[in-house]
């Protein structure tokens, strides 16, 4: 029997702007168990990052979030009050953001920040934050790990400052991690490490983790299931191992062919691409959202877009098998 950790049933959000509403986040579904990785992909403004945020509830006071089920270990965090959220993170849900120099404070140091948590959630004295803060730092790969404390964050380098970030998200053991694109401001070769680094850490500690990228060759090497955002809808979940065998829906076969694979694309040959662009979520929005993008589409993908499964593999489309080489519906 699995441990459920998370789970998230018809998540919706919607943000009051000029024109309207803007529909973000669209009847998402999603569990987790302990132990596992979850990578939530996507295009830029899919709604992953905004996903994440509300199972922290860190939404701003505008937006309206709403849910059918969002229980975190049998707490329900939209009814949860301002100081059980307070009490869940850091301690027991801790999320790493996508830029270290803009989460970090400027103004305090690194010890500082680290020790925060701790003292705020763990009944800890000072001393014993600090060598715990010691520990994880050394963790984390950060050499020196005692003078670092007394560093501000500008004094790091953007490798450093993310295992910073890393290390702080720990401190408290958490049950859950949620990372936002950690190594998007990161060079190649620091991404891998930081990646490889977080994931080991992931499994060692036993703790469950969201990661949120645009990059499936991470996914590929980290995900126990995925989840494939498009426009504000998750539009194919499932095992990784069965995502990246047997893709079926467009969006997510489109998003493979953009990947170089070792051994099979020649060099100098051309890589696949999607085009068009996310298209707007202000105001009334019905059918398939990737119909204008899609090479399959056909005047069926207007209306109400069914959810098939295949076993635990989801995805949803009006054709049932997932492929269809029908012309492309007309603009």
């Amino acid at each position: 029997m699995t441990d459920v950790l998370l789970t998230v049933k018809n998540l919706t959000i919607d943000i009051p702007v000029g024109a309207g509403t803007l529909h973000a986040v669209r009847g998402i579904d999603f569990t987790l168990n302990r132990g596992e990785v979850l990578c939530i992909v996507g295009e830029s403004g899919s709604g992953k990052s905004l996903t994440s945020l509300a199972v922290m509830g860190l939404l701003g006071k505008r937006i309206k979030c709403t849910a059918d089920v969002m229980d975190f270990d049998g707490t329900a965090l939209l009814k949860a009050s301002a100081k059980q959220m307070r009490s869940l993170r850091g301690a027991r849900m801790s999320m790493i953001f996508q830029e270290p120099m803009t989460s970090l404070n400027p103004a305090y140091t690194i010890g500082d920040q680290l020790m925060e948590a701790m003292l705020l959630h763990g009944n800890a004295t000072r001393a014993e934050a600090r060598d715990r803060a010691i520990e994880l730092l050394e963790k984390v790969g950060i050499t020196a790990a005692a003078s670092r404390l007394s560093q501000y964050p500008h004094q790091l380098s953007g490798g450093l400052r993310q295992r910073v970030m890393i290390a702080m998200a720990l401190m408290c053991g958490p049950e859950l991690i949620i990372a936002d694109e950690p190594t998007t401001a990161l060079d190649v070769t620091i991404q891998a490490q930081i990646l490889r680094l977080l994931v080991d850490l992931v499994r060692e500690m036993g703790m469950a983790m969201i990661l949120i990228t645009h990059d499936l060759g991470v996914v590929a090497r980290v995900a126990d299931k995925v989840a494939v955002m498009y426009a504000g809808e998750l539009v194919e979940t499932g095992p990784a191992l069965n995502v990246f065998q047997r893709p079926l829906h467009p969006y997510t076969r489109g998003l493979l062919q953009c990947i170089p694979l070792p051994g099979k694309t020649e060099r100098g040959a051309p890589l696949g691409t999607i085009p068009g662009i996310v298209p707007s979520l202000v105001g009334q929005v019905s059918g398939c959202t990737f119909r204008t993008r899609c090479s399959e589409a056909t005047p069926a993908c207007r209306d109400t877009i069914p959810l098939h499964a295949d076993g635990p593999h989801c995805f949803r489309c009006v054709h049932a098998d997932g492929q269809r080489h029908d012309k492309k519906e007309s603009a």
